[in-house]
Parts: C-alpha cells; structure tokens; sequence
C-alpha cells in the first residue's frame, strides 16, 4: 500500500503531483506497454492450449496474472493523469469473462472470496490513519457533512428513483406504495461510499492536506451511518411493499446489539494487536492473515459487520496505544497487492453486458447522485466554514462507490425476492459506474487542490501530523 497521506496542516503548500513517477520516458511506457501485451497473448495461448486451466490452478494463474496486468496498466493510464485503481480495473475488465474471457466465472468468484484480506487491511489501515486529533479538529465539518449528504442524497435519490420508475422495467408489477419503498431503499443505497476507493486514491497520491484529510475522516466513518439507515428504511419499507407487514420496534433493538457488538468486538481486537506489538511483534503477515480469512468470517456467522470492526480496532491501536506507526508500517509493508487484487478482481466482476443493457438508468441515477453530492457538499462547507479547498472539492471524494454498495443490494434483494434481482442488476450497473469514475474525480480534486505530493513515496511519512501538531 505503500504510503498513505501526510495529513499536515493547510499552512504548508504541497508540491504539485504531475501523474506519475519523474524520470519514465517514452522508451519505458512502450516496453511496459509491450509487455502488457505479451502478458494477454501468453494469458491466452494458455487458456486455448490448456481449457481447463480455469479449473484450480487456474485461480493462482489469475491472481499472478492480475497483478502483472494491473500493475502496468496502472503505469500507462497513470501519463494520462487517471488514478492506478482505474489501471486495475481496466485490467480486470478487459481480462474478465465478459470482455476476452481469459479469467471465468469461477476463478472471479475465487478471487471475490479472497478480497475478504485486502478489505480487513483497508479498514485496518483507514482506522489506524484516523488520529484523534485531526478528527477533533475536523468535528463540525464532519457533523454537517453527515447531516446533509445523508439526509439530502437520501430524500433526493428517492424522488429521483420515483420519478424514474416507467424506465425501470422490474417496478412495472408494482403498486405506488411498493414502488415508493423500493425508492426509498435505493435512496439509502445512493448513501454509501467506497473507503477502500478513497484510501486507494490517498495511498497513490500520498496528498496531504484539509481535502485529504476531510475525506478519510467522512468516508471511515460513514459505515456506521449507513448501517443504522439501512435497518431504519428497511423496515419502514417492508409494510410498503409487501401488504400486511408491519414496523417492528423489535429490529432496531437487534441493530443497537449488533452495532455494540461490532464495536466491542473491534475494541477488543485492537487492544489484542496493540499489545501483540509491544510483546511479540513478529510474523505479523500471519496475523494479517488470520484476521482476514479466519476472524471475518467468524464475524459474518455472528452478524457483526467486519469492516467496521477491522476500523474499530485500527484506530483503537492508533489512539489508545503506542503501537500506531508500528502497525501502519506492517500494513504498508504489503505493498500495492492489496489495492491491485482487490480493483483487478472487481473489474473483471463488472457485468459489461448487463451496463450495456441498463446503462440509460444507470447512468441517470448515477449523474443525479453525482450532482446532488456536490449541492449538499457545497452547503454542508459552507456552514461549517471549511478551508476553500474544501468548500470546491470536498464531494469529490464520495462519489466513488464498490463493495459495501454491492454487499448492500445483495441483501436488498433476499429480502424482498419478488424485484430482488432486478434492483441487484440495476445496483451493480450504477456502482460499475461510480466505480470507474469516482476515483478519476477524486485524484483531479487533489490535484486541482494542489494537495498531492511530487515527494518520493519512500521519503514519505503515513499520515503524520506535522512536527508542531504532535502529540
């Protein structure tokens, strides 16, 4: 992951970042371009020479190959100014099932499974970068940017998935009211946002500064918000679709006793860490390891939702321990396989058929997500008086959308079997979208800001307060 942000204050002005490492000629864009190429012909003569390579080893095949791929890609997209998570993703698109078919079904859902460590590592590492002080600091611009870009997309996108409903063939069975809940679940879905993207995009341009500090701290910590949303209009909207049901007080008893447990459960983990640093402090790959595959699926049997508790204990080693830097350096000490593997993988997830089908609505709900996030982030800086850089990009960074968008419609649609699909579809339509062009956004927000930096990565510190700040 290299390094993430140095997140100092406004007062230093950072150098520009000008897309990419200094010194690549043209020499070196063409090699690397060549060997892109040569990495798809070998990718498949393989496939054609050996049809069932898909099958076992095929998925170590994958993930080698993604890697490579995403890798170079993510050079070449990087002289045009684009982000490297938009280099993995094309990767992963152009080599998925649905583009040239080198990577299948099967070895996608593999891949899929195994993201379960790059997302531990990515909300370990986005709440071990949250210090108490810069969210402090940041309090009353965090409290009215929730406010609003909750409260305002919420409302905002249901009228607008209302209003869309003739164009939106799954909602033509309905009735008004069941349409109107339907609304307001994909209301709450236009809500979320994508850490994993921010983090990426921080991680890259190592930015530094109140645009790059303010987006880790809303982003972080906007899961929780969407969790209680989400169980707060699912039951408002359940008697709405299906006749007969009724709001039971009962489901936010249970989701008061699972945002606690989630809580506890990461508080105690990150004490665990902490003092695994300060006694042991070895073999921490192994642990990583262990967290990710092991304990998160521990967490899903229990109902617990592991990306805010893998946050929870990130920032509990951070603040409540002496093991912060410690910890942050042993996450980054993964190197970019984390980020790479994990956008790859979603790229070649992308249904392009399914985009190509859906992509008048999907880009409709997109837009109008797009443009309401700038209204209410315009508004919610201007009355907590942020820093200018701020007040003109601090959206920017919350149009990105991927996992927990996803992981949200995939429970929409078990619950309510009769349009389940339908919304699934039209969900990974527009957040293919969000994901494609949201990290874009974001990286000319910190550039146009003059917050990424021209500074090495190695020379770089992550996310540390400047000098005077220090506590």
């Amino acid at each position: 992951m290299t390094h993430g942000p140095a997140l100092t204050g406004a007062g230093a002005e950072p150098a520009p970042h000008h897309g990419g490492p200094h010194g690549k000629t043209i020499a070196t864009r063409l090699l690397q371009g060549t060997v892109l190429v040569l990495l798809f012909l070998l990718l498949y003569a393989a496939t054609q020479a050996v049809p069932r390579i898909h099958e076992g080893a095929g998925t170590i095949a994958a993930v080698g190959f993604l890697l490579l791929a995403g890798t170079l890609m993510s050079e070449l997209v990087e002289t045009l100014g684009i982000p490297h998570l938009t280099g993995y993703l094309l990767a992963g698109i152009i080599a998925g099932p649905h583009v040239l078919g080198l990577i299948d079904h099967h070895a996608v859902v593999d891949l899929t499974r195994a993201n379960a460590l790059a997302l531990s590592l990515i909300a370990l590492e986005g709440g071990a970068e949250l210090k108490l002080s810069i969210v402090k600091n940041g309090l009353k611009s965090l409290t009215w940017a929730t406010l609003l870009q909750s409260s305002v997309v919420l409302v905002v996108m249901t009228g607008v998935f209302f209003a869309l409903r003739p164009f939106i063939p799954f909602l033509s069975s309905l009735g008004t009211s069941a349409v109107l809940g339907v609304a307001l679940l994909w209301g709450v879905l236009a809500i979320t946002r994508s850490p994993s993207a921010a983090l990426g995009i921080l991680s890259q341009t190592r930015a530094t500064g109140p645009l790059a500090s303010f987006t880790l701290t809303f982003v972080m910590s906007s899961d929780i918000v969407v969790v209680v949303l989400l169980a707060t209009c699912l039951t408002i909207a359940k008697p709405l679709i299906e006749p007969g049901g009724v709001i039971s007080l009962s489901e936010f008893r249970v989701l008061g006793r699972e945002i606690l447990g989630t809580v506890a459960l990461g508080s105690t983990l990150g004490l665990v860490l902490a003092a695994y640093l300060r006694f042991v402090g070895k073999n921490l790959i192994l642990v990583f390891l262990v967290l990710g595959f092991g304990l998160s699926e521990v967490m899903h049997y229990l109902q617990y939702d592991p990306l805010l508790a893998f946050m929870t204990a990130g920032f509990v080693v951070q603040n409540l321990s002496r093991q912060g830097e410690k910890f942050l350096a042993a996450i980054h000490g993964t190197g970019s396989v984390v980020y790479v593997i994990f956008f790859a993988t979603a790229g070649a997830h992308l249904d392009i058929p399914l985009l190509r089908m859906l992509w008048p609505v999907a880009l409709a709900l997109a837009g109008t997500r797009a443009l309401i996030t700038w209204g209410a982030g315009r508004a919610a800086s201007h009355w907590a008086d942020d820093p200018p850089s701020v007040r003109t990009w601090g959206w920017a960074g919350l149009v990105s959308q991927a996992g927990l968008a996803l992981g949200m419609a995939g429970n929409i649609a078990r619950s309510f079997p009769s349009f389940g699909e339908g919304f699934r579809a039209l969900a990974i339509a527009t957040v293919a979208l969000n994901e494609l062009f949201g990290p874009i956004l974001f990286k000319f927000a910190l550039d146009r800001a003059r917050e990424t930096s021209a500074v090495p990565a190695a020379t770089r510190p992550s996310m540390m307060p400047a000098k005077s700040e220090a506590t």
